[in-house]
Formats: C-alpha cells, structure tokens, sequence
C-alpha cells in the first residue's frame, strides 16, 4: 500500500518473481511529495544517489538536488517505468486479518490479499507535543504539512522548534525573509555539506556506514529514533549548521520542555547537546579518514579537515513569554510518525510504532517498507529502498511459498 519510492519498488521486485499484485494509493502517485511539502525543499541526497530499480538517476545534474516536484515527477516516471498495477484514489479505512490473510477495506470496495506491504511511509503525520494546546490562541501554530513559504505567516517572531534538517531549513528561510526567529533545539545530527573535497553522504555510502544492517547496529531502537541531519541541498552545496544560523542572526535555545501559563520553558542543557553533537561529528569525519586510508584513496581526496565547535550562546533564555507578542508564530519541526488509524492488527507497540524485525511484521503474511533504518541505516531515503525492497519481497516469495506447501 502507497505509490511512492517504495511502494513502486516493492512492485518492481514482485513482478520480477511474477507475484500477483496491486498497489494502492490514497491519491496520485507520489502524492506526499506533491502535496505535503513546502516550497522551497529539496533532496539532502544529491540527484546520483536518486536511482530506483532499474531505473538510475539519467538527469543532466548528478550532483545537484533534486526539488519536491522533480522527485514527484521522478517517481511518476518510474511507476510508468515499471508498469506497476497502481489503483490511485484508492484510501484504505481497514486492513484486518481473516483466513486465509487479509482483509483490505477501501472506500470504494474490499479486496481480499495472502500479503500485504504497508508501504504508506514514515511521515504521513507531524509528531506535535500535547502541551501545544494550550499556546495562547493570538499565535499561529503551523507543521511542516501546512508551512508553504514565509508570505503565508504573519509578520513578526518565529519559534522554531525542533533542530532537524526540517527546522534548520526553515529558520534559515524565516530569517531570510526578515523575522525574528529562535530555534529550539534538543538532540541533532551535525554534519557538513562537503568533506574532503566530497558530499558528505558520497562518504556515507562509499565507506560502507549506511550498509550497516539493522540487526548489527548495538541500539537499534535508538538509532530508529534519531533525528534527520542538519543539512540542505542547494546549488552552492553550503553547510548550514547552527553555526551558520547564528551568524545569520537566529537565537538558539534548548528544547521546547513544556509549557505553562502561556510561557515556553526550554531545557537548560543546551550546552551538553551542542557539544555532543560536535564529539560525535568528530568520531564520524574519524571512521571516514580511517576508511579512505585503508581504501587507498587518501591521495584522491583533500586533506583531512575538523570543524570549529558549534558557538554555544553565552546565556540561551530558559522561558519565552508567548502573550507578550514577540513570538507571533510557531512552526513544529519536532518530527513525524506513520499513520497507522487503518490498521486493525494488533501489531503496534505501546507508542504507537509498528513492531516487525526487519520488514518482517510480527503478524504472518504482513511486512513493512520505507521505516527507519528498517534493514539498513539508509533505508527512508530514496537510493536505499532498493535493497530493503529486494530483502522484503524475498521474504514474501518464502511466506507464500511455504503456505502453498502447506495446502
């Protein structure tokens, strides 16, 4: 279920095993990416890093960043590529278990199924505190879903919250257009644009780190937790860090605790995260010039670099009075989860998340694609599909064919 990157893939690889298959969609193909975007985004991963099965990136640009409607169009090209039985329109309201498999309930009629691959993504919802209902009523609260372009907010201060690749790009763009703007900030993922001469992320997969499988990794569910890295994909492959936000003028504070009698109270630990942060960079860039000497490439590349520490304010505000007009929007960067309201299978954990070991989803004939880190670090981006996709499919050609030995 879901005609996005995954979805198609999972389609590509089952027709391959000559599996009989339909993909369903709530919308158009790649409708997250045509409706649920902002309009400035683009791609982390440069556009040689955007190939799908069978259909590698062709484009003109290899080492530029594809935007929200290159990468609908991208995968628009791909279902027609692969020639996927795609029901578009088609909203799944229950996916329940009966003999035999499931039961598929859409709004316009049921179908009955021996598998089914959830492959409706990971970001379908924003993941927005519960103390969010009580911001004074004057300030305007938006998610990423509903955030378009700085025109549609009302003049005057901006809180971000939330330091991932979403909230950093976003306070760059709020400042840029002339506001105010304070980011709150807990756990994040520092990294530069380039290194050595290289884009981050040539790095990431040439060294083999995002082929870490997921029953390898020590704290998966951690890892499944961690927020996306602060970078951005622009022409000028620029590294915005928060560094590069302060000098633009944006304050930084801790994270966004709770709230109460209308003012913001954010954590005090902003220092240990900052520096944190910074260790970690360090360890990584480490395993990186490791990786290039062994691999012989250390005269290939530049000369190993280290990063200036990220600038810690002298005195970060601990709380923010929301009722005396200074912050006259808040935009939510604070994460997304899947939306699973349809699935009428006992097969979530206590904070809502699907429990499966690697794809494979702890009901028999049920598997999932496009999740963190689902069987390797890089599977939610779009060049990791492949292998996931390949993995999971392998894994339902088994199940059906164990059941056909069974009859």
């Amino acid at each position: 279920m879901g005609a996005g990157h995954a979805g198609l893939a999972a389609s590509h690889f089952l027709s391959e095993r000559s599996i009989g298959h339909v993909v369903l969609e709530r919308g158009d193909v790649a409708n997250s990416w045509r409706r649920e975007r902002w309009d400035s985004l683009r791609l982390l991963t440069p556009n040689w890093q955007s190939g799908l099965p069978g259909f590698p990136y062709d484009g003109g640009d290899p080492d530029g960043y594809m935007t929200s409607a290159e990468v609908a169009e991208h995968i628009a090209r791909y279902a027609a590529h692969v020639e996927a039985p795609i029901r578009t329109g088609t909203e799944v309201t229950s996916v329940r278990q009966v003999d035999g498999g499931y039961r598929v309930t859409t709004r316009t009629g049921e179908i009955e199924a021996r598998t089914v691959v959830l492959a409706s993504g990971a970001c379908n919802l924003p993941s927005v505190p519960a103390f969010a209902e009580a911001v004074p009523a004057e300030v305007l609260q938006r998610t990423p879903f509903e955030y378009h372009s700085p025109a549609e907010l009302p003049d005057g201060g901006v809180l971000v919250v939330g330091g991932s690749a979403t909230g950093v790009q976003l306070a760059a763009e709020l400042r840029r257009s002339g506001r105010p703007v304070i980011l709150a900030t807990g756990e994040l993922v520092r990294l530069p644009r380039m290194y050595r001469g290289r884009d981050i992320l040539w790095w990431m997969a040439s060294s083999g780190l995002w082929d870490e499988r997921y029953d390898e990794i020590d704290d998966l569910p951690r890892a499944r937790r961690l927020p996306s890295p602060q970078l951005v994909g622009t022409p000028e492959r620029e590294t915005l860090d928060l560094n590069a936000l302060t000098a633009m003028g944006v304050e930084l504070v801790g994270r966004f605790a709770t709230l109460r009698d209308g003012r913001a109270l954010f954590s005090g630990g902003l220092r240990n995260v900052l520096s944190l942060s910074d260790l970690k960079l360090g360890r990584l860039l480490g395993i990186f010039d490791e990786w290039a000497q062994s691999a012989g490439i250390d005269a290939d590349v530049g000369a190993p670099e280290r990063f200036d520490a990220t600038d810690v304010p002298r005195s970060a505000r601990w709380e923010l009075d929301l009722r005396s007009g200074e912050i006259r929007t808040i935009l939510w960067t604070t994460g997304f989860r899947p939306d699973y309201r349809w699935l009428d299978v006992p097969v979530l954990d206590w904070n809502g998340r699907l429990r499966h070991d690697g794809g494979a989803v702890d009901s028999p004939g049920l598997y999932a694609l496009g999740l963190p880190v689902l069987r390797r670090r890089k599977s939610t981006f779009i060049h990791g599909i492949e292998d996931d996709a390949r993995d999971v499919v392998e894994l339902v050609s088994e199940y059906l064919a164990q059941r056909a030995v069974s009859v």
